[in-house]
Parts: C-alpha cells; structure tokens; sequence
C-alpha cells in the first residue's frame, strides 16, 4: 500500500485527507481513507479522486523527526569525520516539515544550505523500548525526506536544532510505501537506494547497505531513549555527494519503491 495526504485541487482550503494511492504519476488515482493509517477503525471509503486533481501534502503528521547524523560511512569519509561508536541523533520540528512541490525557502545571510537526500521511516505504532530483531513490527512504512541544513550553523553551534530546524526544512513525500508493499514488490530494506538530482545532474546515488547503522538498530536505539509514537518520523542520514542549494535550484530526491519528491528552492522574501 502507498499512502498519501492531499487535498482537491478544486478546494485547496480542505484540512488534508489520507488516500491510499493506485497506478503510477498522473495515471493513478487515490482511494480516499476514513481515519488515518494506524487507526484500527480506519478504512478505505468508496470516495475516490484522480492523481490530476488533487494536490499532494506531506504523508506524515509527526509529533516529531528523528535525525541521525553521519550515518553513511561514504559520507563521513567525505565529511572527513571518523565512523560514529553510535548514532548521533538530533530533532528537526515538526514545523520544518514542507509538502511535495512545495517551496524550500533558503534563508539569507548564510554561506552554504545543502540538500540531503535521505529514507525514512514512519512509526505505525507506539515503541518504547523494543529490540533490534522487533523493530519493524513498530514500523509502518518508508518514504523521502530532504534533511535540508544550514552548514554555517551547523559548524558554529556543534549542534544540529538551528541548522536543521528552519521552516520548510523537511520535506517529505510523496507517499509512505508500506514495509510489505515494499517486500512484495521486491526491494530490500537492508540494500535501499536512494537518489537526489539537483537541476537534473546526479549527485547522490547510494543504498542503505552503506549505513553504518542499520535501520532496525535505528529504530531500536531510538526507542530506547524516547518512546516513539504512531506519525513519527526516523530520517537515517545521507549519503556522500551533498551540495548547496541556491534560489532557482530544483532538488529532486527518489527512493525506490516510494517515487520522487522533488522542491525548488526560493529565496527568503525581504
């Protein structure tokens, strides 16, 4: 199953509703859900609209984005970083989140905002304390996210809140893959690609057995520290091959067997 949120293009004041989405790009439509994802009571209604007549919203509504930083050993290398003894976590809000499409809005007065092209998973029910071989019963699928970062922040405050916290500093989409679509489609949670493109030109192109930890490890540990809620949200770090965005820029992130979320990038107004 692949779920998304979105509103009718005709009635773009409507509070978002989740769909679960059929087909493929402009040939798919979306069969409406009443409730959300992880609600027992939740189920398909007999509502049903066309992929060109809606627009998509972020599929996730988090009480909070989970980061791990420097979790791929190509990119600490290029980071010029030693390999983590664990993972390094921080918090993005859930105001930093940003639909499909929409603007990633690059604050001025800055030397360098980069892109990072990540997976990640969404929580599908509460995990607190859970081992690493349990872990993904408490997950509920995978989807894109742009872990967009101010560097000069990030070097001048050691840690990661301001750098990563912007508004329209996540975005997320287009939809959450559910972990058995996923398995019955093929792909490998442990061996996961993930692409970004800037402007059209390649710049990352990597998969999830380059992760220094894994993401069962992830979503243990993590639930070992916090307890994870259902809407929740684990990004688990980028690849090498990150780079600066600048007003004008497209960025476009695909992860296989969920699609492509692409933003362009605007700069902050006056």
């Amino acid at each position: 199953m692949r779920l998304c949120r979105f509103v009718p293009k005709s009635d773009p004041g409507r509070p978002p509703r989740w769909a679960e989405f059929e087909g493929t790009g402009a040939d798919g439509r979306l069969l409406v859900i009443d409730g959300d994802p992880w609600s027992r009571q939740a189920g398909v209604t007999r509502e049903i609209y066309l992929a060109t007549s809606i627009q998509l919203c972020a599929p996730v509504v988090p009480a909070k984005i989970v980061g791990d930083g420097l979790n791929y050993r190509k990119h600490a290398e290029e980071m010029k970083k030693p390999l983590p003894d664990e993972p390094l976590l921080f918090l993005k809000p859930p105001s930093a989140l940003l639909d499909p499409d929409a603007d990633i809005v690059r604050p001025s007065g800055y030397s360098r905002v980069d892109f990072e092209g990540e997976v990640a998973l969404v929580i599908g029910k509460r995990a607190r304390r859970v081992s690493r071989e349990a872990a993904l019963e408490y997950v509920l699928g995978v989807t894109a996210l742009n872990d967009v970062t101010v560097r000069d922040l990030q070097k001048k405050d050691i840690q990661y809140t301001r750098a990563k916290g912007f508004d329209s500093f996540a975005p997320v989409g287009p939809c959450v893959t559910t972990l058995d679509q996923l398995a019955e489609e093929g792909h490998d949670l442990g061996n996961l690609r993930v692409r970004t493109t800037l402007n059209g030109e390649p710049r990352q192109d990597s998969t999830t057995a380059d992760l220094i930890f894994d993401l069962p490890t992830l979503v243990s540990f993590i639930s070992h520290v916090m307890t994870l809620e259902p809407g929740d949200v684990i990004t688990t770090g980028t690849p090498s091959g990150v780079g600066p965005v600048q007003p004008g820029d497209v960025v476009a992130i695909t992860v296989d067997g969920v699609g492509t979320l692409e933003n362009p990038v605007v700069g902050e107004p006056a």
